[in-house]
């Protein structure tokens, strides 16, 4: 996903509200995979700095991805979901270290100085032209934003917002995921700008945001003062938006880090991260 010019000023949010559609598995294929167990040890890996993992982001490092500004600390989905791969890797916590990479330079063409990079990076086929992605680690959701004394801000569940004045942007995944999770029983109002959508919800002409939760994080912290994300909900019947780790084209750790996401998915930690750092530290519920 393209930031919105407005994250890429703080250097926070990848989400943009029109969401990309994940790039073909062709699209992101490395160099030649490991050809036996053995070469996913982290003495058979060719890093950036032998003998550590060297892994990017951005600075600042805002949450609910990071905490405290300090991706080293392990807290935050992001950080959390980085140590989790290096330790998938063999790697232990002092054998990682962080690398300030900007946000679009992670994914410019070019020599790395990154192992991978973490930051929200949305997998897309211009992007995977550049660089390789990992099978993605996280698929964003959409969420609800209402005013924190709104009529529906108390909203338990996706059945309670049925009757909601709904706003979202035009083009944006938020538009299928309106009507066909929600199903309110008035049309989403559509607004061409995300400004509009948010003025209107400054100005109570609408009763509830929908917006992928990435933004919601943006709007609620900084764009709309005592609004509150009312929850997170999955969309269907839509190709998911995904973000991947970033690493250089080409890059033989690829199949490695796949291996390590993968694991991470099929064992449920994955979803324990989100769940700790997405929905329960970032006040963000799951409507069902």
């Amino acid at each position: 996903m393209a930031r919105p010019s407005m994250l890429i000023a703080l250097g926070a949010l990848a989400a943009a509200t029109v969401a990309c559609a994940p790039v073909d598995e062709t699209a992101t294929t490395a160099a030649a995979s490991p050809t036996s167990s053995t070469a996913c040890t982290k003495d058979q890996l060719t890093l950036v700095n032998q003998g550590k993992l060297t892994i990017g982001t951005d600075k600042p490092a805002f949450e609910p991805w990071f905490k405290d500004d300090d991706p080293a600390n392990g807290q935050g989905f992001e950080s959390a979901v980085a140590y989790a791969v290096a330790g998938e890797l063999g790697f232990d916590r002092d054998e990682v270290q962080w690398e300030t990479v900007k946000f679009d330079t992670a994914f410019a063409p070019g020599e790395k100085r990154f192992d991978f990079d973490i930051n929200q990076v949305s997998i897309t086929p211009d992007r995977a032209k550049a660089v390789d992605f990992s099978n993605g680690y996280y698929t964003v959701k959409q969420s609800v934003v209402t005013l924190g004394d709104g009529k529906f801000a108390g909203a338990a569940s996706l059945a309670e917002l049925k009757d909601a004045k709904i706003g979202v942007q035009v083009g944006t995944t938020a538009l299928d995921a309106v009507k066909s999770v929600i199903q309110p029983s008035a049309e989403p109002n559509v607004y061409n700008e995300q400004i509009d959508s948010i003025n209107a919800l400054k100005n109570e002409q609408i009763d509830a945001l929908v917006l992928d939760l990435p933004t919601a994080f943006y709007v609620t912290a900084a764009q709309v003062e005592g609004s509150k994300i009312v929850g997170q909900f999955g969309a269907t019947g839509e190709t998911p938006e995904e973000f991947g780790l970033v690493m250089e084209k080409g890059s033989g750790l690829k199949s490695c880090v796949d291996k390590a996401v993968d694991k991470l998915k099929s064992n449920g930690d994955l979803d324990k991260i989100e769940q700790q750092w997405l929905s329960e530290a970032a006040g963000a519920p799951e409507l069902k």
